[in-house]
């Protein structure tokens, strides 16, 4: 449940459009539903601004099918993330008007209820293409979780400098960048040092031995010589993508007190 909705069904009650006991009956699951095996938060939307996102690894598809399902009937949607095969295949099944992306591993339901909508442009930039995974997955969750303009830039790592070189207009044009890279993780810097904006850094567990897994990547990036580069855990897609959101929602929040204040 957004802030909005909230706030639409207490107008209506205001107004005597909608009587307590009806409002009642549409919180009734507020602010969080019970399922035995999870509580379900459906105050997520009020707090943070988005609906809880449903993380599917240590559940069982019967479980994530259900809990899905919860947010479904209040919230009008769902998001679920690092879902293997079987679950999208079963998520599927169940919510055929969902999207499925299988590189990012991730199921969305988009909200039938209108949302606010985020304004600014959220680009992910990806070193290769074997670092798509993270990047797609970021990508995914910023649109889910509003974001009106998500764009991206794939496969344009410091290897082939040119490339990203050719692009620096689009770099300019953002109001967030995150950027997935593993190796050296080098193309976070290289981003940073060329704009003025926010930039979130992922790093992949992409790379030959003595990348250890990402961790090379993740040093690099928290070393970089750009300041201000901001660096997410191993993988987490997810993790920048929520970080890229909460910046654009805090601008947001800016402007409406400043329209206020006036």
């Amino acid at each position: 449940m957004t802030e909005s909705w909230l706030h639409e069904v207490l107008n209506e009650v205001s107004l005597g459009r909608l009587s307590p006991e009806q409002a009642l009956e549409r919180l009734a699951a507020f602010p969080s539903e019970d399922l035995e095996f999870a509580r379900v938060d459906h105050l997520r939307g009020v707090t943070q601004g988005h609906a809880e996102v449903v993380f599917c690894p240590g559940k069982t598809v019967e479980q994530i099918v259900e809990i899905c399902g919860a947010l479904d009937r209040q919230e009008g949607g769902f998001l679920a993330t690092r879902a293997d095969a079987e679950v999208r295949a079963a998520l599927r099944g169940r919510f055929p008007g969902a999207l499925v992306n299988d590189t990012a591993r991730t199921v969305w339901k988009r909200a039938e209820r209108a949302h606010d909508v985020l304004p600014g442009r959220v680009l992910v930039v990806c070193a290769g293409t074997s670092d798509l995974p993270a990047a797609e997955e970021a990508a995914v969750v910023a649109a889910a979780l509003g974001v009106g303009a998500v764009e991206t830039l794939y496969d344009v790592g410091v290897a082939g400098i040119h490339r990203l070189l050719a692009r620096s207009g689009t770099l300019r044009d953002a109001d967030v960048i995150i950027v997935v890279a593993g190796m050296d993780g080098a193309l976070a810097s290289v981003v940073g040092g060329m704009v003025r904006v926010p930039v979130i850094a992922v790093p992949t567990s992409v790379g030959y031995g003595t990348a250890f897994g990402g961790v090379a990547a993740m040093l690099a990036m928290l070393n970089s010589c750009a300041a201000g580069v901001t660096v997410v855990n191993i993988d987490n897609g997810f993790g920048a993508a929520a970080a890229a959101t909460r910046i654009l929602r805090g601008g947001e929040g800016r402007h409406r007190g400043g329209a206020a204040a006036q």
